[in-house]
């Protein structure tokens, strides 16, 4: 393995000064997902440009989908030096993978003035137990995607401010027969379903945990799931949302077949795209809408990490990756499927472009960012949640009976 002699973090590269005395060269394995967030184009471009500004150190990527990548992680913590050196993860796993060892604790590698300079929001991504478990490198919450379009068909002059006023819009755009569904979720029974039920958990004032106890069978928390099921009896919500992932709902809105969606920061360019939708042009975005007296926006933390697994023998080679990857520098150049963890990089030109109510969007929705259950548990607690909620959606269960059995299975975990 080739021997680091110093890391230079400048504002435009990080590169590794190698030993011209190594033995051999390293190869890093990293762990990305396949969906959402920056594209697998745009991973290899930034690996390609931290590979030629370090000779010696190769990546090796591997993409896997969301759902498959807490597994991945989980399995390969058992692989010795043959696991992973860099692993992308989301914001509620640091406490299971602080918890349980996986994760390198990388407090003291990061330079102090980082901290002020980066959203408080991405920092919640890698903490635990006072200590930083890597860098935030993904920002990212769920944002209300609606199609000027059909809004203008159904005399609609604004988005909506409110989930009641969104409910009210979509009713007048289906009596209009603009649309037979003018709302598409992602409400599989999947981690992906949590996030909107968080979004309007948020919304709502309410909580998961109230000193140690599940809070989420009554007040906001099941206003939320009221709200979700009232939407498909309704038939405002177009059914098939309860098989939808992320990109089901992305394709169903490029298609123009919903006037409203939820979802990721990465829509805003596919879904603007003459090659990927046939609604560019007829896009916008805002913040998720808050409640009547309770809320003025609502939003999930989205976020996630990049960091060392505690079985990597290349943890210096891995972190000089790590820090060319979260750099503003290159953040700013790849910020349109993903905007930066850094302040600053919100009134650059390059970040703006084109984007421009997505980043007014972002600087309201980024302060309201709500999180998930930051429990060592919190796989458990999520799919326990899910599959109760989905049955409610289903039409399988009262949204009390659900949360009540939820509630009970919870307490037996925690």
């Amino acid at each position: 393995m080739k021997a680091i002699n110093k890391l230079i973090l400048g504002s435009a590269i990080a590169t590794l000064a190698m030993s011209s005395t190594a033995l051999a060269d390293t190869t890093l394995n990293a762990l990305f997902m396949s969906q959402a967030a920056y594209s697998e184009d745009d991973i290899k471009s930034m690996t390609a440009q931290f590979e030629a500004a370090n000779p010696g150190v190769k990546v090796s990527l591997e993409f896997v989908p969301y759902e498959a990548l807490h597994d991945k992680i989980v399995a390969a913590a058992g692989a010795g030096e043959d696991g992973y050196d860099v692993v992308l993860y989301d914001v509620i796993w640091p406490a299971e993978f602080a918890t349980r060892g996986f994760l390198m604790d990388v407090t003291d590698r990061i330079p102090a003035d980082y901290t002020d300079k980066i959203f408080d929001g991405a920092w919640t991504t890698v903490e635990y137990g006072g200590k930083r478990y890597g860098m935030p490198w993904i920002l990212d919450t769920k944002y209300l995607f609606y199609n000027t379009e059909i809004l203008d068909k159904a005399g609609i002059s604004a988005p909506p401010k409110t989930w009641g006023e969104l409910a009210e819009q979509a009713r007048q755009i289906k009596a209009k027969g603009v649309l037979e569904y003018p709302l598409v979720w992602s409400w599989s029974q999947s981690e992906a379903m949590i996030c909107d039920f968080t979004t309007l958990t948020a919304a709502n004032n309410g909580a998961f945990f109230e000193e140690g106890q599940p809070a989420f069978r009554q007040g906001g928390a099941r206003d939320a799931v009221s709200f979700m099921k009232a939407t498909l009896d309704e038939g405002l919500t177009n059914p098939a949302s309860r098989e939808y992932f992320e990109e089901d709902v992305r394709r169903v809105f490029s298609n123009g077949e919903a006037a409203f969606a939820l979802n990721w920061t990465y829509m805003n360019a596919l879904a603007n795209d003459p090659a990927e939708s046939k609604v560019a042009g007829k896009v916008k975005v805002a913040p998720a809408p808050g409640v009547d007296g309770k809320s003025t926006a609502s939003s999930v933390n989205g976020s996630m990490g990049l960091g060392i697994p505690s079985n990597s023998p290349h943890a210096d080679e891995a972190w000089a990756y790590i820090a060319f990857l979260t750099q503003k520098d290159i953040q700013d150049n790849y910020a349109k499927l993903s905007l930066p963890i850094w302040k600053a990089s919100y009134s650059e030109p390059k970040v703006m472009e084109g984007q421009e109510d997505l980043i007014a969007a972002a600087k309201e929705s980024i302060s309201v960012m709500y999180p998930r259950p930051l429990v060592p548990s919190y796989t458990e607690v999520s799919d326990i949640l899910q599959k109760n909620i989905h049955e409610v959606l289903l039409d399988q269960t009262g949204v009390d009976e659900a949360l009540e059995a939820a509630a009970a299975r919870v307490k037996r975990i925690r």
